[in-house]
């Protein structure tokens, strides 16, 4: 009976160490360049621990072994990496070709709301009464990641006006030169806001016009990083 306690107790300790969460550490680049990305996003599917890399494309994310982690960034093909073990990890993204404004940061399909998705960042974020914690790592990376969410939120509120099904029911564009009209004219988030559907309407013909006049090299977007 001994015997079979000693050895039950080893067992939940061993799995209680397998499942616990640790940093790990590694560096995401552009595949097959070694440009380092920033403001890649990273979410721990498990947990929901989430991470921001910074400009040297590092990053520390508190994970365990066994989970799945999803490497997202605007202009660039999702990655996934499933952890197996706490090994320094270089990641590379592949360029998608058109960037897009948002990364699909929300665990489900309802509006985006990080303050309640992610309450543990806001709470990070705040400023706490020791020096220490105000510019600790963990307070400027909350911080950073507040404002990431903050963008994003704004970039689809744009998003919800500035549509492909409404610029495309003006202009005769389709496709990729959709796609670069619409990145290369996107609006600001208060002219979205503020404006009504006339003069949406308008300000897109008149993109429409200085687009047209562009010669074709000018009509694509320029490719990331370069």
């Amino acid at each position: 009976m001994k015997i079979r306690s000693i050895l039950t107790a080893a067992f939940v300790i061993t799995s209680l160490a397998a499942n616990a969460q640790t940093i790990l550490s590694g560096i995401v680049t552009e595949s097959g360049k070694n440009t380092k990305l920033e403001n890649v996003f990273i979410k721990d599917t498990g947990s929901k621990q989430v991470a921001l890399t910074d400009k040297s494309g590092s990053f520390d994310i508190r994970t365990a072994v066994n989970h799945t982690l999803i490497f997202s960034s605007p202009g660039y093909i999702s990655d996934t990496l499933y952890v197996i073990d706490m090994k320094p990890k270089r990641v590379e993204l592949k360029l998608r070709g058109i960037s897009l404004n948002t990364v699909d940061i929300s665990s489900n399909a309802a509006p985006f709301n990080p303050e309640a998705e992610y309450p543990e960042i806001y709470e990070k974020s705040k400023f706490a009464l020791s020096p220490s914690r105000i510019f600790g790592k963990e307070s400027r990376d909350a911080r950073r990641l507040k404002h990431y969410f903050k963008t994003e939120q704004e970039q689809r509120q744009i998003d919800a006006v500035f549509t492909k099904a409404l610029v495309s029911s003006i202009v005769p564009l389709k496709g990729v030169d959709l796609d670069n009209f619409m990145m290369m004219y996107r609006p600001t988030l208060a002219f979205a806001k503020n404006s009504s559907q006339q003069t949406l309407t308008v300000y897109i013909n008149d993109s429409y016009r200085k687009f047209k006049a562009l010669p074709p090299e000018k009509r694509s977007l320029p490719r990331l990083n370069d």
